[in-house]
């Protein structure tokens, strides 16, 4: 016996529902945010005007490199001259010099001045006396907001022939070191004043990542039968890892652009041989000999080696670790 299935159809009286019928496409996401929260992005345009400003317009001027510029004349060079100076500072023995000193500096001071910050995070986030942890704090942080000039002027002082460091070791019986003079005194003196002045400022970030570490973790570890040591390592480090990866980035990024204020003020003719860099020497080629040109072609190889560094850490980060900045 087979039965046959009819449509059932509504009593009647009652008319059949509305067929609902598609409307225009809703708002795109960024525009209906915008539109809710105009005040809070309106904040960012000063600052978007800035390195619009200051950071990507200048950039045009990098066209020089490869153009004759002169003073008074064309600010975008008067004739093209290719990869003419580029193979100048590629062909120069004392640029190979400059070039070897920046990356003894920068490494340096990355070996030196990135893990310091986060072993003196450790230690205050140990001390357990709150006077003596702000006591520790303010001390560290206190260098991070003298100027460069004074931070120069004081280790200058310090290490005169002259200086307090120089009448201790007479008094030790040793001859007086002439720290400023000697080149191989010069990256010890940089890389020492750059972790005075940084280390302090640096634990900011950390001891903040420290205070999002659930404290369960710790407990837990406690409970496994984990020392001080083994709750360091397996949940503290792990915990601080995203910033300490943002960071080290960040770092690397500017590897190539070592300080150039402070080595202006701390070196030296007597001290070109381990203090000259790639930023001082593109200021004398640019600003004191006139060679604009030349120290474009320069300041452009460097900055095309920077983007190659934190590209490169940025890719690693992300496929080892799973963090990083883009």
């Amino acid at each position: 016996m087979s039965t046959s299935v009819r449509s059932a159809s509504p009593p009647p009286g009652i008319e059949d529902p509305p067929v609902a019928v598609a409307g225009p496409a809703p708002r795109s996401g960024w525009r209906r945010a915008l539109r809710r929260d105009w005040q809070l992005y309106s904040l960012a345009v000063l600052p978007l005007l800035f390195f619009l400003v200051f950071r990507y317009l200048p950039m045009i001027g990098n066209v020089i490199a490869f153009r004759r510029f002169e003073p008074g004349g064309s600010m975008f060079g008067e004739d093209w001259v290719g990869l003419r100076y580029v193979r100048m500072f590629l062909s120069d023995p004392t640029f190979w010099q400059v070039f070897r000193n920046t990356l003894w500096l920068g490494g340096l001071t990355l070996v030196f001045c990135f893990p310091i910050p986060i072993v003196l995070a450790l230690l205050l986030n140990e001390v357990r006396r709150r006077s003596l942890k702000r006591f520790v704090q303010s001390v560290s942080y206190l260098p991070h907001f003298l100027s460069i000039v004074i931070v120069a002027g004081l280790t200058l002082q310090m290490l005169a022939t002259d200086g307090p460091v120089n009448h201790a070791l007479g008094w030790l019986g040793h001859d007086e070191i002439r720290f400023i003079q000697e080149p191989g005194w010069f990256r010890t003196i940089y890389v020492g004043s750059e972790i005075w002045q940084t280390a302090g400022w640096g634990t900011i970030l950390y001891l903040a990542a420290l205070t999002t570490i659930d404290e369960d973790l710790y407990e837990a570890a406690r409970i496994d039968g984990a020392n001080r040591w083994r709750q360091i390592w397996h949940v503290t480090l792990p915990g601080i890892r995203p910033t300490m990866i943002t960071l080290l980035i960040l770092n690397i990024g500017t590897f190539m652009a070592v300080g150039f204020e402070k080595v202006l003020l701390l070196y030296n003719p007597l001290t070109y041989p381990t203090a000259d860099v790639i930023s001082t020497y593109v200021y004398r080629a640019g600003v004191e000999s006139n060679s604009f040109s030349y120290a474009a072609a320069i300041g452009l190889f460097e900055a095309v080696i920077g983007l190659v560094l934190i590209t490169t850490a940025n890719t690693l980060s992300r496929r080892t670790v799973g963090t990083s900045l883009w």
